[in-house]
């Protein structure tokens, strides 16, 4: 005779829920709190406000050019004496804060314009939100200026 097969243990899902004395798992704001918004997220919207800002009295002369956003420089060296950028980067002593290149092609590929600003450079040097979006609007309005060969103030006169 065989014995019964045994009964199935109960689940314990509430253990699982907090595993390790952690808390709950999940979201702790919901989404469309700006709270939920990454400061990644934050920044974009910082330069996006900034290049919409200039757009719309340049946009003739920057239709075309592609703004981007990465979260650091890519430097080849690792001591800041080393470091020499080219004549189209923005830096604050070592450290790059934006970098304009200009169009060119790519095999049978024509490239538009691109400016892009980093990040965490600029997060870095700003006291608070204001101070940083201020930040992103200067180093926005020198790129366009270069890549466009004007004076800053000529882009943007209230700056």
């Amino acid at each position: 005779m065989t014995p019964p097969a045994p009964a199935p243990r109960p689940r314990r899902t509430a253990s699982r829920r907090d595993r390790h004395g952690r808390g709950l798992r999940g979201r702790l704001v919901p989404a469309e709190v700006p709270l939920a918004r990454s400061r990644a997220e934050q920044f974009d919207d910082l330069v996006l406000d900034a290049v919409e800002d200039i757009e719309r009295r340049w946009e003739r002369e920057l239709a075309g050019v592609e703004f981007a956003v990465e979260d650091v420089p890519w430097v080849e060296h690792t001591s800041p004496d080393e470091v020499v950028h080219d004549a189209d980067v923005l830096d604050d002593g070592s450290v790059p804060l934006a970098r304009v290149l200009p169009a060119h092609r790519e095999g049978e590929r024509e490239v538009p314009p691109r400016i892009v600003v980093y990040r965490r450079p600029l997060e870095i040097r700003a006291h608070d939100r204001e101070d940083l979006a201020e930040l992103v609007r200067d180093v926005v309005v020198d790129q366009v200026a270069v890549l466009l060969g004007r004076d800053p103030e000529e882009i943007d006169p209230t700056g």
